[in-house]
């Protein structure tokens, strides 16, 4: 999958593709799809959501830039396939997922692969996991209209959030969020793309 599908394309750190070489990516989709694990293409895992393609993985992952001591914050758990590829390059990952079988057995299928460095939630990741708050990174895997505010605000000085935007009808943009050592933040499109809408309780989206 590497040297096929991501080795030359956008993805630079050799940490990132490291990473996405260990992880074993089959056994975060459904069983029926396990031979079709590693094309490069979203694929359903129940629940009205997808696992990202492999390439976006390892590219979000990059623009991340995540350092090992980094304390992370991913909104939008799914699988659990983009917080293991995390939890070896950093220190700590807050994984948060509002459809709760997905958010357990992401918890499970993490636990038996012994990543005891990812915390996952069944919860609302709008307003980000304050109690752990601040964190070096935060990474989005489903589309909000806007970003949220609550996120901006739970990022450290310094930090950087990578960051899907814009309505299901719409196209997309895959933005880097920058906060500088002052608190102001800077945004930078880097592609359109298309992920499923940040779902909110009481069934709205944002």
């Amino acid at each position: 999958m590497v040297e096929q599908q991501l080795r030359g394309r956008d993805v630079v750190d050799e940490r990132v593709l490291a990473a996405m070489e260990r992880v074993p990516r089959e056994l975060f989709v459904p069983d029926r799809l396990q031979p079709r694990a590693y094309e490069d293409a979203a694929l359903p895992i129940g629940e009205g959501q997808t696992i990202s393609q492999p390439y976006i993985v390892a590219l979000m992952t990059d623009l991340l830039d995540p350092k090992s001591a980094d304390t992370v914050l991913e909104v939008g758990t799914g699988s659990g396939y983009q917080a293991a590829v995390l939890a070896e390059l950093v220190a700590k990952v807050y994984t948060i997922e509002i459809v709760e079988p997905l958010g357990r057995r992401a918890r499970q299928v993490l636990g038996e692969l012994g990543y005891r460095n990812v915390e996952v939630r069944v919860g609302d990741g709008y307003g980000g996991w304050p109690a752990a708050a601040p964190f070096d990174a935060i990474i989005v895997t489903a589309a909000p209209a806007a970003v949220p505010q609550p996120l901006i605000d739970q990022l450290k000085p310094g930090g950087r959030m990578v960051i899907p935007v814009g309505g299901s009808s719409e196209v997309q943009q895959l933005l880097v969020v920058e906060k500088d050592p002052d608190g102001r933040t800077t945004t930078r499109r880097t592609l359109p793309v298309r992920f499923v809408p940040l779902t909110r309780d009481r069934g709205t989206k944002q």
